[in-house]
């Protein structure tokens, strides 16, 4: 494989091995995966499960280490969690006894302790506001739905100002309509600011609307990057002219035969 080119998140012959009772080898998870992003990209990873996803979105996040190679963010390697890359889960993991400000506030103050508190305050109000949650800051999270609850998670990590933003299936949990308007949201955020953005996701439509590029990843065990797909539909994008878009169908039929495919080798190889 040809070396990784100088870029600003760097994923350089990436390999990942858990190891078993002894410290033996049990489990190869990733081999030799290499990936240049640039800054402001919005890439998404999709796969079959077990093709190493999250064990890749754990290494950016510094919360597991590679095996062999390295991950870097603007020319640093990624040894632990840090404040330059702001995570979103499919669980929103919002502090239940604290209200939506107050989760906010807390990600903020703890990134810049020495920011006074009624700049804090406001940082967090201004992303409230992007969202559309300003009227809703004082409520409890069990006191909105699902999709505000993302809101509120998407916010607290553009509010640290991350260099990189990983999403581990933020929509997941959603029904197809709420999943449609967050997409929307995450979107007109992304235009705003160009953060560097890796997704995981099982959703095409949702991988082909939000992405420039898309990463195709092989069926573990030792998944390697399978095959990447640019995303040329033109931006500002909207579902209704990406629908309209003969290209949108062109990327959508490609991805869904190389997932079918990928499908068909699964389940030859558990029926040997």
């Amino acid at each position: 494989m040809p070396p990784v080119k100088e870029c600003y998140l760097k994923i350089a012959s990436v390999s990942k091995v858990f190891f078993g009772t002894g410290g033996r080898p049990d489990y190869e998870a990733l081999r030799d995966v290499s990936l240049a992003i640039e800054e402001g990209e919005f890439i998404s990873i999709i796969g079959h499960s077990g093709c190493g996803k999250s064990t890749l979105m754990n290494m950016l996040a510094g919360l597991d280490q590679p095996t062999q190679g390295g991950i870097f963010v603007d020319g640093i390697r990624i040894t632990e969690p840090g404040p330059d890359r702001g995570i979103v889960f499919q669980n929103h993991s919002l502090l239940p006894w604290l209200n939506v400000q107050q989760n906010i506030e807390m990600a903020i103050a703890t990134v810049f302790p020495d920011l006074p508190k009624c700049d804090v305050a406001q940082r967090a109000r201004n992303q409230l506001e992007r969202v559309g949650l300003s009227k809703h800051m004082h409520k409890k999270p069990s006191e909105i739905s699902g999709g505000m609850k993302q809101r509120v998670g998407i916010a607290r990590a553009f509010a640290i100002q991350p260099k990189v933003l990983l999403l581990d299936e933020p929509f997941g949990a959603l029904d197809a309509l709420t999943r449609g308007v967050m997409q929307d949201d995450l979107m007109n955020l992304w235009e705003q600011e160009r953060k560097t953005v890796v997704m995981i996701t099982h959703d095409v439509d949702e991988a082909i609307y939000l992405s420039d590029r898309i990463i195709l990843m092989s069926n573990g065990p030792a998944a390697h990057i399978g095959e990447i797909v640019n995303v040329t539909l033109p931006r500002p994008r909207s579902r209704e002219a990406m629908l309209d878009n003969p290209e949108y169908d062109r990327i959508r039929k490609h991805l869904l035969h190389y997932l079918a495919h990928r499908s068909d080798h699964r389940n030859l190889a558990k029926a040997s």
